[in-house]
Parts: C-alpha cells; sequence; structure tokens
C-alpha cells in the first residue's frame, strides 16, 4: 500500500505514481478520504475523551445531580458510536481506493509503456535459428508431450517426459546451489494462499483476472512462490542487524494466462502450469538499491552459466506491475523467433507490501518497514525452451551446459532418429 503520507505531502512520490499510470482524479480521491478519515479520527477522540470524563463525573456527582449526568454520559455515548461508525466508513472507504494506486515508479525508471524500456547490456552471441524451433524438438525427442496434455488438461499444459525431467531437477539444483552460497534459505512453500495474502503480497486487486481460484475455500493458486514467501514474515520484526533476510523458493505455479490468446501457444514457453526457483529478501531501506542489484547478478550469473546470450532491459514505468518500484527484465536470445525473451524478472517494491503485511524492522534506534524484493532464479519451462534452442547442434542433439553435466551425468541428449 502506498505511504498516504508522503502522498500527500511529497510530489516527486505523487509523480511516481502518475508516471506509473495513476489516475490523478483516483490520487484526489483518495487524498479527500484521508482527511475525512482523519477528521473522524480526531472528532472520536474528542468525543472518547468527554465520554469517558462524563463517566467519572457520575461518581462524584451529588444523588441531585447524578440523574442529569448520566443522561449526559448516555448522550455522548451515542454521539461517540456515531462518530467511530464514520471513522470505520471514512478508513473503509482510503483502503479501498488506496489499494488501487500503484506503488511510485523510482527516479532511474523510464517514462512510457512496454517498448519503451532501456537496455542496460547486451552479452554472448546471437546465434541463427536452429534445424527445430523448442516446440517442434521437444516433441521430436520426447521430451514434452503437449497433444495428450491438451486432451486431458486443455490447452498450454504439457507433460515434460524423460531426459526433459532430469534437466528441470539439475536446473533446480544447480540454482540452489548457487543461492545458499549467497545465504539464501531453501524453501518449499503451500502453493494455495487465502485472499487476503494475495492482497497483501499486492497481487490483488490489479492482477487478480490472472490467477486461479479455488471455489469455496477462499484460497488461491499462487502464481510464484513470491506470494508466500512475502508471507513468511507477515506482522513481524525483524532484528535490523540480521538484514537482509533472504529466501528462495522452489514450487508450481499457477497462472490462467489471460488476456494472451493466440500468443506462444506452442511448445511450452508460456503455460499455465510450470515449476520455478524463486529469490525473496527483506531488507533494510537504506541498502535496498543494492539489494537489487545483487539479485540481478545473481540472475545475471545463472544465465551466464548456462552459456546463453541475454540482454537486461529496465523496465518501463508503464509495464510495472503495481507493487514494484523498479523492475530488470533478464531476456535470453530465442533463435527460432530472432529476438530476446523473457527468462527472469527482479523487482524492489520498497515498502508497498511490507505496509500491507505489517513486516517490520527493530533496531536501535526503534522500528520501521522493511523492504521487499523479489526475483526469479530459474523459470524451468521456459530455461528448457533457450536451452533446446542455443544448445541445438546441427544434428538436432542438444548439448548440456558444463554447469549442469554434473547434476545431469550425461552431456547432452541425443537427436531425433
Amino acid at each position: 500500500m502506498i505511504d498516504l503520507r508522503r502522498l500527500r505531502g511529497d510530489g516527486g512520490y505523487r509523480d511516481g505514481a502518475i508516471k506509473k499510470g495513476a489516475d490523478v482524479g483516483l490520487i484526489d480521491a483518495v487524498l479527500g478520504a484521508d482527511e475525512r478519515r482523519r477528521a473522524a479520527m480526531h472528532y472520536a477522540d474528542e468525543a472518547r475523551a468527554a465520554q469517558n470524563a462524563a463517566s467519572k463525573e457520575i461518581g462524584r456527582a451529588h444523588p441531585d445531580e447524578r440523574e442529569s449526568k448520566i443522561a449526559e454520559a448516555s448522550r455522548l455515548k451515542t454521539e461517540l458510536e456515531k462518530l467511530e461508525a464514520a471513522e470505520n466508513i471514512a478508513s473503509s472507504e482510503v483502503e479501498e481506493l488506496a489499494l488501487q494506486i500503484p506503488n511510485p515508479a523510482h527516479d532511474s525508471v523510464p517514462p512510457g509503456g512496454e517498448e519503451n524500456f532501456v537496455t542496460e547490456r547486451e552479452v554472448g552471441d546471437r546465434t541463427s535459428p536452429p534445424p527445430h524451433d523448442h516446440a517442434e524438438l521437444g516433441e521430436l525427442l520426447g521430451m514434452v508431450d503437449s497433444d495428450r496434455a491438451v486432451r486431458n488438461s486443455g490447452s498450454r499444459f504439457a507433460y515434460l517426459m524423460g531426459p526433459a525431467v532430469r534437466v528441470e531437477f539439475a536446473l533446480v539444483q544447480f540454482a540452489f546451489d548457487l543461492l545458499e552460497k549467497q545465504n539464501f534459505v531453501p524453501v518449499v512453500p503451500p502453493v494455495l494462499v487465502r485472499e487476503e495474502m494475495m492482497i497483501d503480497a499486492g497481487f490483488f486487486p490489479t492482477d487478480r483476472h490472472q490467477v486461479y481460484e479455488i471455489a469455496g475455500d477462499d484460497l488461491f493458486l499462487i502464481g510464484t512462490s513470491e506470494v508466500a514467501l512475502a508471507g513468511l514474515h507477515r506482522g513481524e520484526h525483524l532484528e535490523r542487524d540480521s538484514l537482509p533476510v533472504r529466501y528462495a523458493g522452489f514450487s508450481s505455479c499457477f497462472r490462467r494466462e489471460a488476456g494472451t490468446y493466440g500468443k506462444d501457444t506452442r511448445g511450452i514457453f508460456r503455460v499455465h502450469q510450470f515449476d520455478k526457483v524463486e529469490m525473496f529478501s527483506f531488507c533494510d531501506p537504506q541498502t535496498s538499491w543494492d539489494e537489487l542489484e545483487t539479485l540481478l547478478s545473481i540472475q545475471e550469473e545463472i544465465v551466464s552459466s548456462l552459456e546463453l546470450p541475454y540482454r537486461v532491459i529496465n523496465v518501463a514505468a508503464g509495464d510495472l506491475g503495481a507493487a514494484a518500484a523498479k523492475k530488470y527484465d533478464l531476456e535470453v536470445w530465442l533463435p527460432s523467433e530472432s529476438t530476446y525473451r523473457e527468462v527472469t524478472s527482479c523487482s524492489n517494491y520498497t515498502d508497498y507490501s511490507a505496509r500491507r503485511m505489517g513486516s517490520r524492522y527493530r533496531g536501535d534506534d526503534g522500528t520501521g518497514l522493511l523492504h521487499t524484493l523479489n526475483g526469479t532464479a530459474c523459470a524451468i519451462s521456459r530455461t528448457l525452451v533457450f536451452l533446446m534452442e542455443n544448445g541445438q547442434q546441427s544434428d538436432g542433439s542438444i548439448s548440456i551446459p558444463d554447469a549442469l553435466r554434473p547434476y545431469t551425468g550425461f552431456d547432452s541428449i541425443a537427436g531425433p532418429t
């Protein structure tokens, strides 16, 4: 949730929200509702003090005055109840409106929409289209069975088979080995969370259309383990000198992919169910921008170790999710399409989610809101796509990167016979 105090008094903070597309009328409505809430709180506090004083007067009053004192205390109690009701209504209005305002974009975020990103760097040599694209090769090598999955589950599902499964678990082990050296604690989190957790993590209300709901249970399938990891310290205080506290979550993830009809329907690039290793950091506000660069450097180390050509982009404000103040996308070269496609991203949510979750630090100089950051370490299905295409040899076989060979037990996958 946005900081209402800063939204009132910090012009740069307000401009950062507008830069991300926040409606000026909505901002004014939030501030107006907040004024009414604060006024209602003030009047309720005054009435509460008067009612408490009147109640004390009853015990000290002369018997002849007691009846009038009781009547006055009763009147003040009724008035207080009305003022408290008005305060509750105003508070609910503020919360409903404030949830619709995104986390303001950082000054270093470029303005504009999806096409207005800034390329930070390109690394590695881009290759020509291979003999087979990933969808063809996956079927030819028996690594992916989409036809049976569609028959059983519908579009955008797939069975991973044979060597693809071995490579998946090799990727997971490789990622965890690297992350544990950076003090990430491995976690296998729940994949179902309550609605309040989706709100607190910053995904609702804006991304609700992308989430699968379990009817009748107030449970939602997560689209990333980031949601469940964010809840690990919900309502808690972390010692400031222990920060950052880092977690690496492995989970299956589920996304409806609403709005992508007809896009990436072949193969396993864009599916409804996939596995992922996710990084999450609870961080000191004074070091969160350095922490974002650390997450990015880990992502680059992973992709470089997998011998994949890539670029890093600074995502434009209009293409940021509601919670992110800044996001880097790491995109890998996809030879069959002769373009870069996203494989991971990392974001700094600043105090946007922590404010909702009540996640704070405690130090010698008091307490404050934590900053939370997240980044994908390895999105398995997409990484498999890039490995199939960039590692594909002229005979259709796939060369396994050196970094994965100790985990797979083989250095290549034989081509089609």
